[in-house]
């Protein structure tokens, strides 16, 4: 999950952004308002974490230039504003869920992973195929029960994959979901990433399917 930042309380922002990279999360930081609107303009992200007061540009415009381009990628508000004026205020104009600080980093993961989930359309913790099975919060994969060793990269690999069965991904796609700002993307260590995750869930029904001359395509082998 590539996750958008916007704080400009930089303590909380770096903790924030520490416990996501723990969690196996892509996340970058944007503390101006005005910056974070024209990043939204040209990047996609998975997930919004979004306060209200900010330089620039409050939150409240931010969404309202969000939905208006038609995007619907979830927004979760943070924001120390608790009254439940200012919580209608950002649910009725496009706020997927509102969390007041201080908060509790749980549960923002956790909402945070719900978010995500409904975006995909996945309702479920655990991913389930055949002997393949993926749980969504401990990040742990398994194939007749066993568990597989994966990677911090890999695991973002495949929730990318799942997230998008049977769509084709270019490496540039791949490479704007895994990678940050800070951390410009390799193509060469996405196709060393992909042979890796690709060997380990050999005997699972879940299969990478290179598309020359496009990318790759995450698809369940029903066979």
């Amino acid at each position: 999950m590539r996750v958008l930042l916007v704080e400009d309380n930089q303590t909380l922002a770096e903790a924030v952004v520490e416990r996501f990279r723990k969690d196996g999360h892509v996340i970058d930081h944007e503390s101006d308002g005005n910056d974070a609107d024209y990043i939204l303009r040209h990047k996609e992200f998975d997930l919004i974490l979004l306060d209200i007061n900010l330089p620039g540009r409050s939150g409240f415009d931010i969404l309202k230039s969000v939905r208006a381009r038609d995007l619907d990628t979830p927004v979760l508000v943070l924001s120390a504003r608790s009254e439940i004026d200012d919580r209608v205020i950002g649910l009725e104009i496009g706020a997927d869920d509102y969390l007041t600080k201080p908060f509790d980093f749980r549960e923002l993961l956790a909402r945070c992973r719900v978010l995500a989930r409904r975006k995909s359309g996945l309702a479920q913790n655990v991913f389930r195929a055949g002997n393949f099975t993926f749980d969504w919060n401990s990040k742990l994969a398994s194939i007749d029960g066993k568990q597989v060793e994966l990677r911090n990269k890999e695991v973002q690999l495949l929730e990318l994959f799942l997230t998008r069965l049977d769509r084709v991904l270019t490496k540039e796609e791949i490479a704007d979901k895994i990678y940050n700002f800070d951390g410009p993307p390799s193509l060469n260590a996405i196709e060393q990433t992909m042979t890796r995750l690709r060997k380990k869930l050999d005997g699972s029904p879940f299969l990478i399917k290179t598309i020359r001359g496009l990318g790759y395509i995450g698809h369940m082998d029903e066979s």
